[in-house]
């Protein structure tokens, strides 16, 4: 394993175990628990770690938000296809504002979206195609604000560039 590969597990690790220890900073909107800190970390894994680590970071975060119950099924369609999205707009084309807005309808729709059949046949719940378009993109946008300020900062500052070395 070389050292890029460490240090990006290291700091997978470390958002992992922000996004659980801050679980409990949720707020319920209709039938969803809204978390802004997953947005928040996907928005940082998409930009210093790629879609991949994201997608996996945001399946870890959420598996074990609902081992603790600290969380619902529903986190993992809204977290994993932000992370995939904002990921991929962001290794594409290297823009933040590409990252931030994957991140929101990565989330807010294409993850409502694939929470519907997850509420409807696995949880049991009634609820309407867009039910929760609305719970999910609030959630986003909040962990997208504070993310604009925190990831451009650790860009601008180059906070991470000697963490990384010359990857980025």
């Amino acid at each position: 394993m070389n050292k890029i590969t460490t240090r990006k597990l290291a700091i997978a690790g470390v958002l992992i175990a922000v996004g659980v220890v801050c679980s409990p900073l949720n707020f319920p909107v209709g039938a969803s628990k809204c978390f802004p800190v997953q947005h928040l970390i996907n928005i940082i894994a998409s930009v210093f770690l790629g879609p991949f680590y994201g997608v996996i970071m945001a399946f870890i975060t959420s598996l074990l938000r609902l081992a603790t119950g600290m969380g619902t099924l529903l986190a993992f369609p809204g977290s994993m296809c932000g992370a995939l999205i904002g990921g991929l707009c962001y290794k594409f084309s290297k823009k933040l504002p590409l990252a931030y807005i994957g991140e929101l309808f990565g989330t807010g729709i294409i993850g409502a979206l694939a929470a519907y059949p997850i509420a409807v046949y696995v949880m049991g719940k009634e609820a309407a195609l867009f039910a929760y378009v609305l719970p999910f993109i609030i959630s986003s946008a909040g962990g997208t604000v504070i993310a604009i300020f925190l990831v451009t900062a650790l860009k601008q500052t180059h906070a991470l560039d000697k963490f990384f070395g010359d990857e980025q």
